[in-house]
């Protein structure tokens, strides 16, 4: 049931949104003039999305545990598929492991979340990655040769399922006496997260002027890293509220999250670079692809369970 503070909460991001949207239009109204014009009109493409991703999240986590393991399973499928589209090496990969991947693999791992049998979905993926495929490439006559072409498989799985998998697994940790406080602490993670994603992208439009890493991600900037951080810090230290976190403990881990994030999006960037692509997909109006979108979380979400597990910041 919702309480008072979850109300407040939704309230807020749709003011927040609304806000947004209606900049966005005053802005095309009054600086582009109604015409055409490239970084305006992605503005509002992404505030549009926004309100369908929100929409999204909020209706599952109202429909319960299910429903959100659900919707991060589809979430993993797709950015999985976006993952391995297009990169010659997988053509090298025996085709039943990619298969088997979404069919049984992305599937099995989100039933034992949904399930909840942690000491299972925390091991299957990095045994299969880590112990399964040296076994198979032995067995192959040349595991060297399976091994390389085996290797963007196994750091899809490793980034697109098991990563994002721990999402809808903090449903399952202990809630005490209060039975939203696990769902409160996803919605924590996500926007923590994913506010640092946006900011660092506004910081660096308005004050952007030294690429962090170029060879990497042009786009990045120190300033808009730097503003995008330091915002999040403060409205992870203020949602203590939320979480039941001390403020100081909440700012501490807003920090690691922002930063895993921040790491996590570089490490995505640096393997479109490879690539040669700009985004993962068109999947999703002014954002790119689901891997564009989730990107950041790939790192943040196991972190966030395993501190949340371990009872190091109850």
């Amino acid at each position: 049931m919702l309480g008072a503070d979850d109300w407040r909460l939704a309230a807020g991001v749709a003011s927040v949104l609304a806000i947004a949207s209606l900049a966005g239009q005053l802005l095309k109204t009054f600086v582009a003039g109604n015409t055409p014009h490239a970084l305006i009109d992605n503005l509002n493409r992404r505030i549009a999305s926004w309100w369908g991703i929100v929409a999204l999240v909020g209706l599952a986590l109202l429909a319960g545990r299910g429903a959100v393991t659900l919707l991060f399973a589809l979430v993993s499928l797709v950015a999985l598929h976006e993952f391995l589209a297009g990169e010659a090496l997988v053509a090298d990969c025996p085709r039943t492991l990619v298969v088997g991947s979404f069919v049984l693999i992305v599937p099995l791992q989100y039933l034992l979340v949904w399930t909840d049998q942690p000491w299972l979905y925390s091991a299957l993926i990095p045994l299969l990655v880590f112990v399964g495929r040296p076994l198979l490439g032995l067995l192959s006559g040349d595991c060297g040769a399976f091994l390389g072409a085996t290797r963007t498989l196994g750091g899809g799985l490793l980034t697109c399922v098991f990563g994002l998998s721990h999402i809808p697994a903090l449903l399952t940790l202990p809630a005490g006496d209060d039975p939203a406080a696990a769902a409160r602490r996803m919605i924590f993670l996500l926007l923590v997260v994913q506010v640092s994603d946006v900011l660092q992208y506004v910081w660096g439009k308005l004050a952007g002027r030294h690429p962090i890493a170029p060879r990497l991600s042009p786009s990045k900037t120190i300033e808009g890293t730097l503003g995008g951080i330091a915002s999040a810090i403060a409205l992870g230290t203020w949602l203590s509220w939320l979480t039941k976190f001390s403020p100081l403990k909440a700012g501490l881990i807003s920090l690691l999250l922002t930063l895993l994030g921040f790491a996590g999006g570089l490490a995505m960037s640096a393997a479109k670079r490879r690539r040669g692509i700009k985004d993962w997909s068109r999947l999703i109006p002014g954002h790119g692809g689901m891997l564009d979108r989730v990107d950041s979380l790939v790192l943040s979400a196991p972190a966030f369970y395993y501190l949340l597990r371990s009872g190091w910041v109850a």
